[in-house]
């Protein structure tokens, strides 16, 4: 007889919350994706591979990280995250700690680089095993169990490319993408792969981006990236501790970070990752847009971006994160400066007639 009123106390009380909000009524991002899950949405999402003047395979902003103590204030974790670009994004969402990150990028090189470094990351016990298969050289002796990220780099400038451990790595590599996660690459992708992972071995930590555009200071190198901080003094970087690389490694391991082809002003890409995050009542936290929006105004078509940003889930807390390359005030040691901005006001400015050019946007962020 106690029962039933503490039972009916419990029923009243849930359907109160439930109509006041107060309970989820739908599903939340999944935990982990499975791997059948993880490629349906790398394909579905997709668009057809596009063109860019750069194969991109490094950043090329140096202080790319001092905007993370303000955007860590701004933007919740266990939202959604999306950037563009390679490796700059690892450290972005070690920064803000999303439930999910989606990547689309208008090349599908971009894609394969993702692919490369997920087998990678998750082919490799620690920090020093991974810039071993990264740059195919020999892991280099007494390193320590948690160094530095310069001194992992001093080791990796002095060693010397490995032909064997480049080859073993290569055949490792296909068969935990394509038998480990049974992914269905397609031929370019291999060959894509590839191309990339010779680059690395090559250039070793000295990789650095390349532009078919001259540039009047040079870009930064891998090993340089690696040892920025934050502007606070604070390193940031994926390779910054051990505890950062597990951190990334876990992700990567549960499928959690989804490298797509898409224009940012395409019809599918963005409007795909929005409706799916709709359905499972997440927002976008951040969205690093590097210089991407300087091109789409160039083509007239960052309307089409800001309708396809519109149709994200979004709150006062969603943030652009965005680089400005040489006219904002930019210093000597650096060609950019990160820039954030709340994405709803911008749409609100646009939508007001207030945003109409490439420069208004840079005005906007602070």
């Amino acid at each position: 007889m106690t029962r039933r009123p503490a039972l009916l106390v419990a029923v009243g009380l849930a359907l109160w919350a439930l109509v006041y909000g107060r309970l989820d009524a739908g599903p939340s991002l999944p935990a982990s994706l499975s791997d059948a899950e993880f490629w349906a949405m790398v394909e579905d999402f997709s668009e057809p591979n596009g063109y860019f003047n750069s194969d991109n395979l490094l950043s090329n902003e140096t202080t790319f990280q001092y905007v993370i103590p303000r955007l860590t204030a701004r933007v919740k974790p266990g939202a959604a995250y999306l950037g563009v670009g390679p490796e700059q994004n690892f450290t972005y969402i070690l920064a803000v700690q999303p439930a999910m990150a989606f990547i689309p990028d208008i090349r599908r090189g971009n894609l394969q680089e993702h692919l490369f470094y997920k087998a990678l990351i998750e082919m490799s016990s620690d920090r020093a095993e991974f810039l071993s298969l990264l740059f195919a050289r020999a892991r280099p002796p007494d390193l320590g169990d948690d160094p530095t990220v310069e001194r992992l780099m001093d080791a990796y400038m002095r060693a010397k490319p490995d032909e064997a451990l480049f080859r073993k790595t290569s055949d490792r590599m296909r068969q935990w993408l394509t038998v480990h996660h049974a992914f269905k690459l397609h031929k370019d992708d291999f060959e894509g792969i590839d191309y990339i992972y010779s680059e690395f071995r090559a250039a070793g930590p000295l990789l650095s981006y390349n532009s078919a555009r001259p540039q009047r200071q040079p870009y930064p190198t891998y090993s340089e990236l690696q040892q920025e901080n934050d502007g606070q003094g604070r390193l940031r970087g994926y390779l910054a501790s051990e505890a950062s690389f597990t951190a990334l490694k876990r992700f990567e391991e549960k499928n959690l970070l989804v490298p797509l082809v898409g224009d940012f002003a395409g019809p599918k890409a963005l409007r795909s990752v929005g409706t799916y995050l709709k359905q499972h009542n997440s927002i976008v936290g951040a969205f690093y847009t590097s210089n991407v929006e300087n091109y789409l105004f160039q083509d007239g078509n960052w309307g089409r971006f800001a309708a396809n940003v519109a149709a994200l889930p979004l709150d006062a807390s969603s943030s652009f994160v965005r680089a400005c390359f040489d006219a904002c005030g930019n210093s000597a040691r650096s060609r950019s400066t990160t820039l954030l901005d709340p994405i709803t006001t911008l749409l609100g400015d646009y939508r007001d007639g207030k945003i109409r050019s490439y420069w208004d946007i840079l005005a906007h962020s602070r």
